[in-house]
């Protein structure tokens, strides 16, 4: 067993407890909410999308919303907030990845739906402007307003704006270049990332299209900007240990456990680019490293571990990574990660047994 200075047994309890039984209803209030708006819209292609991006992905929401706990007390306007947010990105990300539409610059303007969603002004653009459906009944700018409507009573929000803009930014960009046509979107990415990697040259491409895939960051800062004590320093600290690292933690994982299945439908893979198992294993610790070491000088730093340790539990639980390298690598990197880790490993294999996760 490794010791670790900020575990604390009894606040981790706790807060998954709570993060089941309290925060879970909320997110599933939330989400049944959006399911009769998506159906709403007279285009059915858009409705469709709207509705399968909520059944086939509402975990990611359920995940991202262990942040309204951020003060260990549940935060329904944060659970709105970031149910609304990421219901936007999985919505997109379906009308990008499953309408058969290559067009760049289609969804680029659907993810001004994202940056619009983080301006407290009134800016709501033309998103379906140049994608061949465009009736959704007003469900994605509705989305949108819920965002804005959040963000809006914030008393701190103009210190964590410009960073949440900017991660908002990296995210529709990195999304928009993705998407595109196989023979295109690597080089693509690629040009995207070089202008970017001089800030970050111990990461590849894929490493940073990763880290800018995650929504972690906005999720924080935006939980953060409604406590009235907020620093300059503490949004800088916090976008430092969270951008590349937690996200790109994030985001590598859950490019690890569909590996296989990007495999057999073509679909892009930033994990697939490492060289060998021997690298993939080795990235994936040192972003986890990463991870943790930078953790410790944030407020609250055993939130941000449980966190951590929180997205390992949940991708190795998979039963995608049961086999083949997956569960080769998974079981290495469980050994090495915190030892209360293994304590949530158990709790999301439970979860999943029961259908809750």
């Amino acid at each position: 067993m490794k010791y670790n200075p900020i575990y604390k047994p009894f606040y981790q309890t706790r807060l998954i407890y709570k993060f089941v039984k309290e925060v879970f209803p909320l997110v599933d209030q939330e989400l049944n909410g959006w399911r009769k708006s998506a159906t709403l819209g007279q285009d059915p292609v858009l409705s469709q999308q709207a509705l399968a991006s909520i059944e086939k992905k509402s975990f990611h929401a359920q995940g991202g919303a262990v942040y309204s706990l951020y003060t260990q007390q549940v935060n329904p306007s944060v659970v709105k907030f970031i149910v609304a947010l990421q219901t936007i990105s999985d919505y997109l990300d379906n009308l990008c990845d499953r309408v058969g539409l290559e067009d760049h610059l289609a969804f680029l303007q659907l993810h001004k739906a994202i940056t619009d969603a983080l301006d407290p002004s009134d800016t709501f653009s033309d998103y379906y402007a140049h994608y061949p459906h465009k009736d959704d009944g007003g469900y994605l700018q509705s989305l949108v307003a819920s965002c804005k409507l959040y963000i809006t009573q914030l008393p701190k929000y103009n210190l964590v704006h410009k960073e949440v803009m900017d991660l908002g930014k990296l995210y529709g960009e990195m999304q928009s270049y993705k998407h595109i046509s196989s023979m295109h979107r690597e080089a693509a990415l690629d040009t995207w990332a070089k202008y970017h990697l001089t800030s970050f040259p111990d990461l590849s491409t894929w490493e940073f299209s990763a880290a800018a895939g995650s929504t972690l960051g906005i999720f924080l800062l935006c939980a953060l900007a409604s406590d009235e004590t907020l620093t300059i320093q503490e949004v800088q600290d916090v976008k430092n240990a969270y951008f590349p690292w937690v996200c790109g933690l994030h985001i590598l994982l859950d490019y690890f456990i569909d590996q296989q299945e990007d495999l057999s439908t073509g679909d892009l893979n930033f994990v697939s680019y490492y060289q060998d198992i021997q690298t993939k294993k080795e990235r994936l610790q040192w972003f986890l490293q990463q991870s943790l070491g930078r953790i410790l000088s944030l407020k609250n730093p055993t939130f941000h571990l449980t966190v951590i340790e929180g997205l390992l539990a949940m991708y190795f639980s998979d039963p995608k990574t049961s086999q083949g390298e997956e569960a080769l690598i998974h079981r290495e990197i469980l050994q090495l990660a915190p030892y209360s880790t293994s304590v949530l490993y158990n709790i999301c294999k439970k979860l999943r047994n029961k259908n809750i996760i």
